[in-house]
């Protein structure tokens, strides 16, 4: 890329493509072409061929995605596997009959089989089943992964796919329901500080900029309360206040943090192409697969110590409570990042420090 090459980000305005929207621009790139879902649908094809054909970007980030946690990836199966094939496969034959220069498709290691052994190299891809709870979000990505290196293929196409770890920073989504992880632990535990503060002025700032369930700063105390408890934040008769975590807290898991994997992409976009990752695969009887890149940290953490974590940071005196009766999920999802250091990038914010930011960011 050149610091005037006309750039698409697809889903500029999330967790993903805003950091590397950011990241462009620290380095020098100005000519953006950004759509927010208002103004562009990516689900409706039509309106993706006449945006392509109008606009002519040289160079696409395909962040765009229907995202969520485990339990909104459980409840939503049919949207999640429906609106991200819809919005790849889009993006991605528009970008091959628009002649784009080159495109990076954005996935998540959630493709990897449920049993992978760990860390995950690229190549477990396709070996044995997939986590049941977000095997339609899986699918699609696979799916993804596997159209970018078949038009690369057929076609002659530079698009590369990446597979971020689990990812948090600025921008996130704090939606209770639908938030991964530590998103919904940074904000239950910070609203569980407030409770036992009785810090409800605190609680209604929250609740006025992220309403759940329709209730806000403006609801009682009561109503406040109840729709707390339902997602597991309690204030005791004694005064003591506990915050729920699902399941048993022992899977592990990895983080990035996003402006990270953000600086990962811009990399890839400017120095790797898929001829250089076909020389760094594992590729068999001439048989191109796994091309993929894994972006991540390589170290992993419990939620059961991610938890304390947070609780930490915060400053939050309360219980942490684990619903053994809930999912767990995939106890472990541990990158392999070797073929990213290999060809040249490695992280630099490690988890406390990220942690400690993104719950700034949240405060401010």
């Amino acid at each position: 890329m050149d610091k005037n090459s006309k750039i698409y980000i697809a889903g500029h305005l999330g967790l993903v493509g805003s950091a590397i929207h950011k990241n462009l621009i620290q380095k020098g790139y100005g000519n953006f072409v950004l759509r927010s879902f208002s103004e562009l649908d990516l689900t409706d094809q039509d309106a993706v061929a006449k945006f392509f054909k109008k606009e002519k970007p040289d160079y696409v980030f395909l962040a765009a995605a229907k995202v969520g946690g485990i339990m909104a990836n459980n409840i939503y199966r049919g949207q999640f596997i429906y609106e991200n094939l819809m919005i790849q496969n889009n993006v991605i034959h528009q970008a091959y009959l628009g002649g784009v220069k080159k495109l990076l498709f954005l996935g998540s290691t959630c493709i990897y089989p449920r049993e992978a052994a760990q860390p995950m190299k690229e190549d477990s891809l396709l070996t044995s089943p997939l986590e049941y709870t977000n095997e339609p979000y899986a699918i699609a990505k696979i799916a993804g992964i596997k159209m970018c290196e078949s038009y690369n293929l057929q076609y002659g196409t530079n698009f590369i796919a990446v597979m971020p770890t689990n990812l948090y920073g600025p921008n996130d989504n704090f939606d209770l329901e639908k938030s991964h992880v530590l998103p919904a632990l940074i904000r239950k535990i910070h609203l569980g500080k407030c409770l036992e503060n009785n810090n409800w002025d605190l609680i209604r700032e929250d609740l006025s900029g992220r309403p759940i369930e329709g209730i806000d700063g403006t609801s009682s105390e009561n109503e406040m309360l109840e729709v707390l408890g339902k997602y597991g934040l309690v204030k005791h008769k004694d005064g003591n206040v506990s915050v729920e975590i699902w399941g048993t807290g022992k899977p592990m898991r990895e983080f990035l943090w996003s402006e990270d994997m953000a600086d990962a992409c811009v990399f890839v976009m400017e120095n790797v192409s898929f001829d250089d990752l076909i020389k760094v695969s594992e590729i068999e009887n001439g048989e191109v697969r796994n091309t993929h890149i894994n972006i991540g940290s390589g170290k992993e953490i419990s939620i059961r110590d991610l938890g304390a974590l947070v609780k930490n940071i915060v400053g939050f005196s309360g219980d942490l409570i684990f619903n053994i009766n809930k999912p767990d999920g995939t106890m472990r999802k541990l990158t392999d990042p070797s073929k990213l250091h290999q060809l040249g990038w490695k992280h630099q914010v490690e988890i406390e420090e990220g942690i400690a930011r993104i719950y700034n960011w949240y405060l401010e």
